[in-house]
Parts: C-alpha cells; structure tokens; sequence
C-alpha cells in the first residue's frame, strides 16, 4: 500500500536524505527543486580536486542506491516523484563536467541535466522502465548526467568563457 510522503517522513534519517531534506515534499516540479539542491553541494564540490569529486559522487551514488531503494519501500511506490536524492546525485554528477567554477556552468549544467532526466531518450527510458528498486531509481539519472555531461564538454569546448 502506497503511503503519501509527509514532513513527519523527514524524522527517519533516510527518507530525510531521500526526500532532498524536504525538497521533494513541493507540490510541483519536486525533481527540479532538488536538483537545485544539489547544486549547492556541486558547487562546494568544486573546492575539491577532481580524482575527490569523483570517489565522492560515486560514493553518493552508491549510497543512494540504499536510500532511495529503503525509502520506495516505505513509500510503496517505485521512484516516487518525492524521492529527489536520485536528482540530487545526478546534478553532482553533471557537474564533474565542468571545468570552471562560474555560475553559467552550473546554470547550464542543470538546464542539460534536467532535460534529459524530464525527456528520458533511449537508452534512458529503458532503464527507467525495467530496473527496479534503488539501483533503477538511481541509474537512470546517472544515465542523464551522462548525456548532460557530454553535452556541457561539447558547448565547454565551443564556447570556453560563458
């Protein structure tokens, strides 16, 4: 049975990561609000050097195959649109594109990264419709940092100072 996601969720340590610390409870566009959370992270990432950045969103991801997997569970429902960590790691994961620490780059890092996580291409949707569990709620938006990735390096290497 299927449980509406409340702040009460938020006290369980797990939903409260899973949930975006909240982020994912907004009643409207909740993958886009916490893929701007996840910029804030991308952005003190950046301090790091790269071989860290990557351990550390691989780390993420790792992780966020058991968070948001526990938290479908709960909630009874696979990739409930409230599930935001997903959203969270794949801007991370975006955001090792980037070469230069300026808001343009991250600004066009989750303008990629959300249309391929909203538009789902081949092979996107077919991740996204056969996994499940937290490794399909995770994999498919890792898929989308790919795309959004490729895409940042190609207009990185075009236009070098947005």
């Amino acid at each position: 049975m299927a449980v509406e996601p409340s702040f009460g969720l938020l006290r369980r340590p797990v939903h409260l990561l899973a949930l975006g610390f909240g982020a994912g409870l907004v009643p409207r566009a909740p993958g886009t609000i916490g893929s701007l959370v996840g910029l804030v992270p991308a952005w003190l990432l950046f301090l790091a050097p790269l071989p860290w950045r990557v351990l550390i969103v691989a780390g993420v991801f790792v992780a966020g195959v058991f968070i948001c997997g526990a938290s479908a569970r709960a909630l009874g429902r696979h990739d409930h649109p409230a599930i935001v960590f997903d959203e969270i790691a794949g801007i991370l994961a975006t955001a090792l594109a980037i070469t230069a620490p300026n808001l343009g780059w991250f600004a066009l890092a989750f303008v990629f990264f959300r249309f391929f996580d909203i538009l789902k291409p081949w092979p996107i949707r077919d991740v996204d419709h056969r996994l499940g569990g937290g490794l399909g709620i995770m994999l498919d938006d890792l898929m989308a940092a790919a795309f959004a990735a490729v895409c940042l390096v190609i207009v990185q290497n075009i236009l070098p100072n947005i």
